[in-house]
């Protein structure tokens, strides 16, 4: 092997070998085509390339033009992208949401994404979860937030520290900071307190329904700010930096074929 030669340490993945899994058994089961099967394969593995190519370019127009992505964390849906899309492109749509979203590393079961979709073309005024997310109608849209029960812990950060949390947010606290600060979610329980303290109406017109899955600052004085809501207990105090940059974005670069 080549790292042998070049005595390169490197890992053997013993899902290599496991014949539970498809690229095992075709590894071990026999050897490539040659001459005319092994042109005709190559060809069909590029025309199923330019499939997948052409499916993703589609699937990324869609979401540049039915989804707007808040940066407070949260999405909303036009839900006429459900009736007039191709259907695995609506499927895609949702499971991409529901990744960037609901802070995951890989994309939900295709067949709890369909179950999703057939429940939101339904018309039924329900709200519905999938991979960490709640899918929940609002004013002719589908709201996307995080489902609070599926999300990470809050973090403490000391001054001059940053972290990634809940595969969503990534946050910097300035050197300039008086003290540590625990960086959550707001919570069902916060929401009330803020009371008087919020701006009406808020900018954007954001709806009340995602208050308790926005990011929220306390320190050792209580709550200090949340950020998306526009509210800071003090003018001067120095924040945190929330920035919604989901592991997982909602479009990449698209498959290359050469």
């Amino acid at each position: 092997m080549f790292l042998d030669t070049e005595r390169q340490p490197f890992i053997t993945d013993p899902s290599n070998r496991d014949p539970v899994f498809e690229r095992s058994r075709l590894r071990n089961e026999g050897s490539l085509p040659v001459g005319r099967e092994f042109d005709a394969l190559l060809n069909e593995i590029r025309t199923f390339a330019c499939e997948r190519k052409s499916n993703e370019s589609t699937l990324h127009r869609l979401l540049a033009h039915s989804v707007e992505l808040h940066p407070a964390g949260f999405a909303l849906l036009d839900p006429a992208l459900l009736l007039n899309a191709p259907r695995d492109i609506s499927e895609g749509l949702l499971a991409a949401l529901a990744v960037t979203i609901g802070g995951r590393r890989y994309s939900p079961r295709r067949r709890r994404v369909m179950r999703l979709r057939e429940m939101l073309m339904s018309g039924k005024r329900h709200g519905y979860t999938l991979g960490g997310c709640q899918f929940v109608g609002w004013r002719g849209r589908i709201l996307v937030l995080r489902e609070l029960a599926a999300a990470a812990e809050p973090v403490t950060l000391r001054a001059g520290a940053r972290c990634v949390w809940d595969l969503r947010f990534s946050i910097a606290l300035p050197m300039g900071a008086d003290g540590p600060v625990t960086v959550g979610y707001l919570g069902r329980a916060g929401v009330p307190g803020l009371g008087h303290r919020l701006q009406e109406p808020l900018p954007g017109g954001l709806p009340r329904l995602i208050y308790p899955t926005v990011p929220a600052v306390w320190d050792d004085h209580g709550l200090a700010a949340v950020p998306h809501l526009g509210y800071r207990r003090e003018a001067r105090m120095v924040l945190p930096e929330v920035r919604f940059q989901p592991t997982n974005p909602l479009t990449r670069a698209d498959f290359t074929v050469v």
